[in-house]
């Protein structure tokens, strides 16, 4: 089973703010979401941890493991580049990001896909990870990557799920989609 969380919430969450590779730590809300977190999976043994390279996703897995993640690039945050840290209702969008005539950096959608892609089927191929629980710590957008993955591409192109600030989603590859989100505790 994979647990898919995502980060607590940061004070650039709070403010409305696009969140991408110049992020920063939890905040007190996104500490107790993890405490949270961390209540609702205790009785889960996580074999493999895995997260971004984003301060406040470490932060997170460790808080809800106990553990120092394995830190995967191929998990980072979209690059929303010069957009990142603009509030939300002002950024111009082509679709569900920044648009990229406005704003220099921003990642394509498609390679970023590919990515999140590639490291869940390297955890698929890896013999190792066969009936193991692996809690992988990500962003909004890891979110909706992983639905694009087990569910589909949805018919318009959008995103039709995302986690919002510490809450998880459980995926199994046995039957490719999510297993279950809920906010109580998970046994």
């Amino acid at each position: 089973m994979i647990y898919l969380i995502r980060h607590g919430q940061t004070m650039l969450n709070e403010q409305g703010r696009l969140q991408g590779r110049k992020g920063c730590p939890l905040n007190q809300l996104g500490v107790e979401q993890a405490n949270k977190l961390k209540e609702m999976l205790n009785d889960v043994k996580f074999d493999y941890v895995f997260s971004s390279p984003q301060e406040r996703a470490i932060e997170t897995a460790k808080i809800v493991t106990g553990q120092m993640p394995r830190i995967d690039k191929r998990l980072d945050v979209f690059d929303v580049g010069s957009a990142d840290g603009l509030i939300k209702t002002e950024v111009e969008y082509d679709g569900l990001f920044p648009n990229p005539t406005i704003y220099s950096g921003v990642e394509n959608p498609k390679d970023y896909l590919m990515r999140v892609f590639a490291f869940l089927n390297s955890i698929k191929q890896d013999e190792n990870s066969k009936d193991k629980s692996i809690l992988v710590c990500g962003h909004k957008c890891t979110s909706f990557a992983f639905a694009y993955y087990f569910r589909g591409m949805p018919k318009d192109g959008y995103a039709n799920f995302y986690l919002k600030n510490g809450e998880v989603a459980i995926y199994s590859f046995d039957n490719k989609k999510e297993i279950k989100r809920e906010d109580e505790k998970i046994k």
